[in-house]
């Protein structure tokens, strides 16, 4: 199994909460993973140039988002990433596969749900498969997701600093895609071993 988790972070608040999230997808020993951080570098001209992690991105069973909450909606050098995969809009090349989205706010209620809606959104303009969380706050929620957002992983941090049960929540949700995605195509553990295999024997 492959997934992608490509984010941008500025404070690294976002950054924490993709490594715990990570720690969450590699619990089983079992994922590849393509990590990635939009850099300032990699926007010309306000796009995004490195097409490279694109196609590397094309090649997972699963991708998942993440992006700091600005002015109610995803940072812009996320957005410019989001705008270069138009090209496989137009194809349809991410059809299928898993999606998933984390982000972060400085305010108790910042909008944050507007910007996992829109990589809702933009998961389902490439035809992916959108996985939440199914953590019922205060009845089944696993204690994780204390902020009681379904969607996905909403940080609150005011001060710079992650807050346990945040990052709990994103490590959830990365063990949940793992599993999600083992689920719908259990041939993907397989592939992921003979990708290992080669790689061993390269």
């Amino acid at each position: 199994m492959k997934v992608g988790v490509i984010f941008f972070s500025k404070t690294d608040v976002t950054g924490t909460l993709a490594r715990s999230l990570i720690n969450g997808l590699s619990a089983s020993g079992q994922a590849t993973i393509i990590k990635h951080q939009i850099k300032g570098s990699e926007i010309v001209e306000g796009r995004f140039t490195n097409l490279d992690i694109i196609k590397k991105l094309s090649s997972c069973d699963a991708i998942i988002f993440g992006t700091p909450t600005y002015m109610g909606g995803v940072s812009a050098q996320f957005k410019t990433f989001a705008d270069a995969t138009s090209e496989l809009w137009c194809e349809q090349e991410w059809s299928g596969k898993v999606a998933a989205g984390f982000t972060c706010g400085s305010a108790m209620n910042g909008d944050q749900t507007g910007t996992l809606q829109y990589l809702v959104t933009l998961s389902n303009q490439h035809g992916m498969l959108w996985v939440g969380l199914d953590s019922a706050q205060g009845y089944k929620d696993h204690g994780i997701n204390r902020l009681g957002c379904q969607l996905g992983v909403v940080a609150h941090s005011p001060d710079g600093n992650v807050d346990k049960t945040d990052l709990e929540t994103a490590y959830y949700l990365g063990n949940r895609v793992f599993e999600q995605v083992l689920r719908m195509n259990p041939k993907s553990n397989m592939s992921n071993q003979q990708d290992a295999a080669s790689c061993a024997s390269a």
